[in-house]
């Protein structure tokens, strides 16, 4: 079977993900010179801080696992379930609500597995149900006067 093409998927998870962060106060815009590393800043002008953020996406509904290459830019990485069903659109996969998981970057490195692609599987991270829609997590890094 022919790969499937999700490239605007994966600009659209982007998009959903910058609006989650804004709709969370926190000040964030997208890299458009396609950034090796990452996709998003988030910026504290009161703390002058700010962390970059690398989104990956999966299009299939309940996907165990996101493929990640660089990561060694960024200070986040945020992982999107975008849940648009099965590969190809058949099975009964129905379409549900993006999920997203927020991990420090430490967490990616620590879970990841070698290979041709770095692969992160969901079920590696220790409590991931504690990064589920948590961008508190980022707000706290830019608020940290470290």
């Amino acid at each position: 079977m022919a790969k499937q093409d999700t490239k605007l998927e994966a600009e659209g998870a982007e998009f959903l993900v910058l609006g989650q962060l804004l709709l969370q106060g926190i000040s964030a815009y997208k890299t458009y010179n396609n950034m090796p590393g990452y996709d998003l800043v988030a910026t504290n002008p009161d703390t002058n801080r700010s962390a970059k953020i690398q989104v990956k996406s999966r299009w299939r509904t309940g996907a165990p696992h996101f493929l990640i290459k660089n990561f060694d830019d960024c200070d986040f990485v945020v992982a999107v379930r975008l849940n648009r069903g099965k590969k190809g659109g058949g099975g009964s996969m129905l379409p549900q609500s993006p999920e997203f998981f927020v991990l420090p970057v430490e967490i990616v490195k620590k879970v990841r597995r070698q290979g041709p692609w770095s692969k992160v599987v969901f079920r590696d991270i220790e409590d991931l149900e504690k990064y589920k829609d948590n961008w508190s997590l980022i707000a706290e890094f830019l608020a940290d006067t470290v």
